[in-house]
C-alpha cells in the first residue's frame, strides 16, 4: 500500500548572519508544538510542487512560482506503533518568493540562521538529514520512529549512526 504523500518546503534568504531558513513553530495538527518547515499533505492527485506552493501560501501567506522549488529529499516516516502516521515526504528548498512571511492558524513563522538550527525543538530525525539538505545535498533515507512517536530509531541512511532496523522493544 503506498504511503501518504505530504511536502515540506524550506525558503532560504542571505540575513545579517548569513544564510537564514524560514520555520515555524506549529500551532495545532501532527508535529504540534515542534518548529518544522512550511507543508503538509497532498490533496489527492496533486502533484508535490503544486502542494508545496499551496501549504507555503496558507501558512506563510508567501507566493512561490512551483519552478523556482529545488528537490532535494524524498524521506520515508514509518511510525511501527501508529502506521496511520506514516508518510513520504518531498522536501523542496527555495531562495525566491514574493511578500513576507505572516502567521496563520497553523504556523508561526521564525528565520533561523543555518549556523544556529533549532534541532532540539524539531522531529528528532531532522538532525540526521536537514543539514545537509540545507546545503543542497540530495537526501533519500527512511527514518523509523519508536513507540514515543518522537524519536527516530532506525534508518537506512548511513550517516545517521542509527541501527538499520530498530532496536527491540522500541517499536511494537
Amino acid at each position: 500500500m503506498a504511503l501518504p504523500q505530504v511536502c515540506v518546503t524550506y525558503l532560504l534568504r542571505d540575513g545579517a548572519q548569513g544564510t537564514e531558513v524560514l520555520l515555524g513553530h506549529k500551532k495545532r495538527g501532527l508535529g504540534v508544538s515542534k518548529i518544522v518547515g512550511l507543508g503538509g499533505k497532498l490533496k489527492f492527485g496533486e502533484h508535490p510542487r503544486v502542494a508545496a506552493v499551496r501549504e507555503i501560501e496558507e501558512e506563510a501567506n508567501l507566493f512561490v512560482d512551483p519552478n523556482q522549488l529545488r528537490h532535494v529529499a524524498l524521506l520515508t516516516y514509518i511510525f511501527g506503533s501508529k502506521p496511520a502516521l506514516s508518510q513520504e515526504s518531498w522536501v523542496y528548498l527555495c531562495r525566491d518568493w514574493i511578500g513576507e512571511p505572516a502567521e496563520s492558524s497553523e504556523i508561526a513563522p521564525v528565520w533561523f540562521p543555518l549556523s544556529d538550527l533549532p534541532l532540539d525543538n524539531m522531529w528528532s530525525d531532522a538532525q540526521y538529514w536537514l543539514p545537509r539538505a540545507l546545503r543542497g545535498q540530495f537526501i533519500r533515507a527512511s527514518y523509523i520512529f519508536g513507540n514515543d512517536l518522537n524519536t527516530a530509531v532506525a534508518s537506512d541512511d548511513p550517516d545517521t549512526g542509527l541501527p538499520r532496523l530498530p532496536p527491540p522493544g522500541t517499536v511494537d
